[in-house]
């Protein structure tokens, strides 16, 4: 992909003393990558860095509320072809979980049977859809963590910004190419399914059921979950002491299928928690939007900033 790649060196083959030029793969450092635990950064302290640092602010932790706000991302080429991985990446990740758990309407099951809830489709199905989310979530973080920092959700988009890890730039080209990735996915959602008459799991809310502010309380609590776990797990350079890199984005995919699934069957009319504004956004663009959808964003901005003011009282980072 251009400008992934960097010419490090001349090398000299002694055998056919011939110029060989090396090419070696080159990952931008970014501090609010998903997966690695914050491991590819720079040192903001040392001065050789800092003319890099006046273009790629997020390139290190600790970044003030000035550098957050530098506009120059908005001219960077690179930043803008990261923008079109995370629009390619969210498209996919939308389109494939929701097609999984796209049904017609229904009724909703009544527990039976001595099993309850649990021996029913209200529980098995999002029994499934969280296994799949956990699985698809993982591999498409390995996928584009090392060129964009594989956020593909609005809800990590807006937590990292709010915790000083990625510049206002950033923000708003990732936030623009998510919602434009789930828009596509709905296209071709609706396609695909003949018809727009479908439910989403994670995305419908019968508000005869569940009261929209009632539904508002559980998609801010599970936001804020997913948010505070995420970081914890992926975001926490002490973490690759304990675990390593490689393991943090299975523990991602677990928290999203965990938290998903914890959501999902416990009240009547409550499909679970969206946790990824993008994914809902397009599965109501190709069917139609409730009145409800406005939660599905507000819950994750009020999560995003409640969770920055605990991050800047306790920083992972210190000078």
């Amino acid at each position: 992909m251009a400008g992934l790649l960097r010419y490090s060196k001349e090398d000299i083959d002694p055998s056919t003393n011939v110029r060989q030029l090396s090419c070696k793969p080159h990952v931008q450092p970014f501090v609010g990558r998903i997966g690695g635990n914050q491991g590819i950064v720079i040192d903001r302290h040392d001065p050789e860095n800092a003319e890099y640092l006046k273009k790629v602010p997020d390139a290190a932790p600790l970044m003030s509320f000035v550098d957050a706000f530098n506009l120059y991302g908005f001219r960077d080429p690179n930043l803008w072809r990261f923008t079109v991985v995370e629009c390619i990446g969210t498209m996919m990740l939308a389109f494939i979980t929701a097609w999984s758990s796209a049904t017609s309407p229904a009724s909703q099951a009544t527990p039976s049977g001595s099993a309850g809830v649990f021996g029913t489709p209200a529980f098995l199905g999002p029994l499934v859809g969280s296994i799949s989310n956990w699985l698809l979530l993982t591999l498409f973080i390995f996928s584009f963590s090392s060129v964009s920092g594989s956020h593909l959700n609005p809800t990590i988009t807006l937590a990292t910004f709010f915790a000083r890890l990625i510049s206002f730039p950033r923000m708003v080209l990732y936030l623009g190419g998510q919602i434009l990735g789930g828009a596509l996915a709905g296209w071709m959602l609706e396609s695909a399914f003949g018809s727009d008459r479908y439910s989403v799991g994670g995305c419908s809310i019968d508000t005869e059921l569940v009261p929209v502010r009632e539904a508002f309380v559980l998609e801010f609590i599970c936001c804020l979950i997913l948010i505070f776990l995420s970081f914890g797990v992926v975001l926490d350079p002490r973490q690759v002491q304990v675990y390593g890199a490689a393991l943090s984005p299975w523990l991602v995919g677990m928290v999203l299928g965990v938290v998903s699934l914890g959501s999902s069957y416990t009240r009547n009319g409550y499909a679970g928690a969206s946790l990824n504004p993008a994914r809902c956004f397009g599965v109501y663009v190709g069917s139609e939007f409730p009145g409800y959808h406005w939660i599905h964003w507000v819950a994750p901005i009020a999560a995003a900033i409640g969770h920055g003011i605990v991050y800047s009282l306790v920083p992972p980072w210190k000078a």
